[in-house]
């Protein structure tokens, strides 16, 4: 059954309560998450505070010129493989960097810029959407998983 859950993000303070939330809330539901949002609209920062949220000790930042970078949850050991897929400009290179690896792994990933990969993204993928507030500084921030 799809199931949609919605998080306000009102400040940067108030991100790493929600990444919290998140991590017990939507993370069991899926092994990769499709982040998609306009520039600038936080989908790096966000994904930081999740990784904080499980433990991450590396320094977290966006992966704009390495395109995957690879973080160990503290102490579980779990592999993060963090995407940024701006750059890429065919499947095809995707492919050449192994990307169907990283997602058949059952490691978690997180990955921005996800509209290039969605022909090779598994079914279950975890779509999350950020958007503005009408404030102009919050965020919302919308999942949408498959609950088994």
């Amino acid at each position: 059954m799809k199931q949609t859950r919605v998080y306000h993000i009102p400040s940067l303070e108030a991100l790493p309560e929600v990444a919290l939330q998140f991590v017990e809330e939507v993370l069991p539901y899926g092994d990769v998450f499709a982040f998609e949002a306009p520039m600038g609209t936080g989908k790096t920062t966000f994904i930081k505070a999740l990784c904080l949220a499980l433990g991450v000790q590396d320094v977290i930042n966006s992966p704009t010129f390495s395109i995957i970078n690879e973080y160990r949850a503290e102490p579980s050991g779990e592999l993060i493989y963090h995407f940024d897929c701006y750059r890429l400009e065919r499947l095809d290179d995707a492919l050449s960097l192994g990307v169907e690896d990283y997602l058949e792994s059952g490691a978690l990933c997180l990955i921005e810029w996800p509209k290039l990969l969605e022909p090779i993204l598994p079914s279950d993928t975890v779509l999350v959407e950020l958007s503005l507030e009408a404030d102009g500084q919050g965020r919302i921030l919308t999942a949408h998983y498959n609950e088994v």
